[in-house]
């Protein structure tokens, strides 16, 4: 088969079939195509093959004794909202088609019939075939024309199942099911598989829609639920698990663990304050200790009164154990070094054992001042009494 020509082809095509309906006389034979009763509204499956049958016959050709022949065969497929569309011609012993498209028997004949193959949804619609004769001499024509109805259906593509809402105990939830494509369109059913097998109806089922409603939910209505998309001419299914939850649902969980990542962040918020202000207090302490000046070492002397026999400071005088002396130091009194213990002030005396009366030591002059002992950090220690030999009283 060759392709068939294109539009303005078919245009004159048309053209010459109406005026070949115009020229044909009535006192000529008459063109006749007949359809089998029941047969002009056919139905054919997706994919699968039909034939449209169609003959003629010819009225008045054995009485006048002259013999006609076929001049053409057209079918066309007319489409609401499409332009005509032409599928076959036969014309002066030529066909043209579409791919998947034939006559029954070869040509001529008075059968005309048309077979479709591999159909599709898109081939629905009208087909009407044209027929035009003529005698042997080519002057007398006659023309008629037949139109019969085909309908593609479609079987129900497998269809998708889902849950809608949360399956708890004491809450409700809907099973949903849609086929994608099906002609004419499809019906559903819901079902539980067995062991809990069971079949559902209206007003829990809507046929339609393919949706069934199950309310307060209980552990039992727990299984496997079935739904089957049909139509006449086949049918498709799916299924979905129901698992009824009797625990905290998921929001409650979410939440819990949301505000638990919160708490923690905010714990952590807290540590890490802390540390920045504990960190904050410290550095303006270190800038002050490192700024700070040192006092300056003051010169002590070597005196036995000053460092006791393990080596530690014995004692610091105050302020007033400093002054100068008023007069001049006894004869064979011992000249006290100046030492630290003979710069700070003396501790409460202590009694002598040979009943003398301790001579107050004069400190040296020169010698510094309590406040100034107090700002180096000294402090006063008791010490007790020495004699001019050098033994404690």
């Amino acid at each position: 088969m060759v392709s068939l020509p294109g539009s303005p082809a078919t245009n004159l095509l048309r053209f010459l079939f109406l005026g070949l309906s115009t020229l044909a006389s009535p006192s000529q034979a008459q063109l006749e195509l007949h359809v089998p009763a029941g047969l002009t509204k056919l139905k054919a499956v997706e994919g699968a093959e039909v034939v449209l049958p169609v003959w003629y016959t010819l009225q008045g050709q054995v009485s006048s004794g002259q013999t006609w022949e076929l001049l053409a065969v057209m079918w066309f497929l007319e489409q609401e909202g499409k332009d005509l569309n032409q599928v076959l011609a036969y014309i002066s012993r030529t066909t043209t088609s579409k791919p998947g498209v034939s006559l029954v028997y070869s040509m001529p004949s008075h059968n005309v019939s048309l077979r479709l193959q591999g159909l599709q949804e898109k081939d629905s619609g009208s087909y009407r075939c044209s027929v035009n004769v003529q005698d042997h001499r080519g002057i007398n024509r006659s023309h008629s024309s037949k139109t019969l109805e085909l309908s593609v259906l479609v079987p129900p593509a497998p269809p998708s199942c889902r849950l809608l809402g949360v399956a708890r105990v004491g809450t409700n939830v809907t099973l949903s099911c849609q086929s994608p494509r099906s002609k004419p369109a499809a019906q559903y059913q819901w079902e539980r598989a067995p062991p809990s097998a069971q079949v559902f109806f209206a007003p829990v089922l809507d046929a339609i829609r393919g949706s069934l409603s199950l309310t307060n939910l209980s552990s039992s209505m727990s299984g496997v639920y079935i739904c089957k998309a049909h139509n006449e001419v086949g049918s498709a299914q799916c299924n979905v698990t129901l698992e009824v939850s009797t625990g905290p649902g998921p929001a409650v969980v979410a939440g819990a663990v949301v505000g638990t990542l919160v708490g923690l962040g905010l714990l952590a918020g807290l540590v890490l304050l802390y540390h920045r202000r504990s960190k904050a207090l410290e550095e303006p302490a270190n800038d002050i200790k490192e700024d700070a000046i040192a006092p300056p070492t003051l010169p002590w002397p070597k005196g036995s009164d000053t460092i006791s026999k393990n080596g530690t400071l014995s004692s610091v005088t105050s302020a007033r154990a400093l002054r100068q002396p008023q007069g001049p130091p006894r004869p064979g009194a011992l000249t006290p070094t100046p030492s630290l213990s003979s710069q700070v002030r003396p501790s409460p005396r202590l009694l002598r054992t040979d009943g003398a009366h301790p001579q107050p030591t004069s400190p040296s002059p020169g010698g510094v001042s309590s406040s100034t002992l107090s700002r180096m950090g000294a402090v006063p220690v008791m010490v007790p009494a020495q004699s001019q030999a050098g033994s404690l009283v």
